[in-house]
């Protein structure tokens, strides 16, 4: 029978979470209808919330996490796909309730799984949850009537992966960014992903958030949460639209209604999770076209699937800026 490498996390007693390598059976993995030979994942915040105690995204232990999975398909019984087939799969439960992609091998239901055309595994996987979640705040924007010509739009957040791309792709698309990061170093990289504007983060410290504040931006993609969502939502101009995934900072929101009554705003809520495969499939369609984030490679750097627990382990604290590729096909 086959032997699989992995990166394991186990629940102990009086360590918490541990994540190793292993050597595993295939039957460790659930069945499903395709097969694939994992050549890349990712670090997400959730991947590490996977391995944290008191985390709440694993449904139990062991577990591989992972929750972004590119490679080639070495078996499939459905007819949407066939071996050697460059895939990406992301969302439902993988990572987190099913075996994800820190591991050689990975096995999931037909509808979990998108066929790539023209994207490498490789650029699939670094883009991941988190390009396809700014490729989702972006299409909020849009549907929602903002264009170029309606004024700048604030990206918090801006150096993790769903703020650096959203800023990428947003710059990409004629918009004026507003990117707000508390990373002082990262201001040029900001600027080189195509911000006007870099700012820290908001609000200052001796800022209050009021109700309505002075009103400047015509949307917002929120990857924090809490004060910082607040803030975005009371300086919005008439009109405009927020698009929220994140709670790096806080799942609380203490806001009031006086935005949404008294300038017809919008709270667009992002979930790349649940979302079903015909959508998704669409949107990775437009991401190996438009909304492909052109500086993938600036902002992605690449850690062997061994080491994946130390950058894991950084993440939480907004130690980690752009992308982390995981190569898994030779990282063991």
């Amino acid at each position: 029978m086959t032997q699989i490498n992995a990166m394991v996390a186990h629940e102990d007693a009086e360590a918490g979470i541990v994540l190793r390598h292993e050597v595993v059976d295939e039957s460790f993995l659930p069945e499903g209808d395709v097969e694939i030979h994992v050549e890349y994942s990712s670090v997400n915040y959730k991947d590490a919330l996977a391995v944290s105690p008191k985390g709440g995204v694993a449904r139990s232990y062991p577990l591989i996490p992972g929750i972004d999975v590119a490679g080639t398909v070495t078996a499939s019984s459905s007819p949407d796909f066939a071996v050697g087939d460059r895939v990406v799969a992301h969302g439902q439960d993988i990572g987190t309730g099913r075996h994800g992609g820190y591991a050689e091998v990975a096995r999931y239901p037909a509808d979990y799984v998108v066929k790539l055309a023209a994207l490498s595994t490789s650029d699939a996987a670094a883009v991941g949850t988190a390009g396809f979640t700014a490729a989702m705040s972006v299409n909020a924007l849009r549907a929602h009537g903002i264009t170029p010509d309606d004024g700048p739009v604030l990206v918090t957040g801006a150096t993790g992966g769903v703020g650096s791309i959203s800023v990428d792709l947003l710059a990409g698309l004629g918009y004026e960014v507003v990117a707000s990061t508390g990373k002082t170093d990262a201001h040029d990289l900001l600027r080189e992903l195509g911000a006007a504007d870099v700012i820290d983060r908001v609000p200052g410290p001796e800022e209050k958030v009021r109700a309505l504040g002075k009103a400047h931006w015509a949307a917002a993609v929120d990857c924090v949460g809490g004060t910082t969502l607040a803030y975005a939502l009371s300086t919005l101009k008439y009109g405009g639209v927020a698009a929220i995934s994140g709670l790096a900072g806080s799942t609380d929101l203490p806001a009031t209604v006086m935005p949404f009554i008294l300038r017809g705003v919008t709270l667009v809520g992002i979930d790349s999770v649940l979302l079903p495969i015909g959508p998704r499939r669409e949107i990775w369609t437009q991401i190996e076209s438009e909304l492909l984030p052109r500086h993938l490679a600036r902002i992605t750097r690449e850690v062997p699937v061994r080491e994946v627990a130390d950058v894991l382990g950084t993440i939480i604290g907004g130690g980690v800026t752009g992308r982390t590729l995981v190569a898994v096909h030779d990282g063991f």
